[in-house]
């Protein structure tokens, strides 16, 4: 008895083709339903989603005061440039007068690099914010920030600059 083997063996083959291609038409068809189906809500849940985002109010985010310290330095030993930024002669003087009264150390006295500032503020270098927040307070001022307009080697070595304005 002899038998090939193609002739047994094809009948299965042939069975498992057509069960293999049954099934991939099947997974097409689930496929293509799903797309259709599930598609359109859920890209309406994805642009209803962005909208609200793009469209939500935005909150401004506040500002955390920056924690001021303890001076580092006594009123002694804080050194003070007094610049006259206000155009009017004697005003850094005058204010200078002031300051020592304070018991602060008087760097320099003199004119500021423009003369147009409209308020008197202090200014302070990098790491003395305390020092210039106490001048403000003990002259009633209510401007402090860093060095604007003026670089560190223009200070001549003081800690803070009281820039009197107008």
């Amino acid at each position: 008895m002899e038998h090939s083997l193609s002739q047994v063996g094809s009948p299965w083959r042939t069975a498992t083709l057509v069960a293999s291609a049954v099934a991939a038409v099947e997974l097409v068809i689930l496929v293509i339903l799903g797309v259709v189906l599930l598609a359109d809500p859920v890209s309406q849940q994805v642009r209803q989603a962005a909208e609200a985002k793009v469209f939500e109010p935005v909150q401004p985010k506040p500002r955390a005061a920056l924690p001021v310290g303890a001076p580092k330095l006594s009123r002694a030993e804080t050194s003070v440039i007094v610049l006259n930024g206000s155009g009017r002669a004697g005003a850094a003087a005058a204010n200078a007068d002031r300051v020592r009264g304070l018991g602060y150390t008087i760097g320099t006295v003199g004119n500021a690099p423009r003369s147009d500032f409209t308020r008197t503020m202090v200014l302070f270098r990098r790491g003395y914010r305390a020092e210039a927040v106490r001048l403000a307070a003990d002259l009633k001022l209510k401007i402090v920030g860093p060095l604007d307009g003026l670089r560190p080697a223009d200070m001549l070595g003081a800690h803070v600059a009281l820039i009197v304005g107008s």
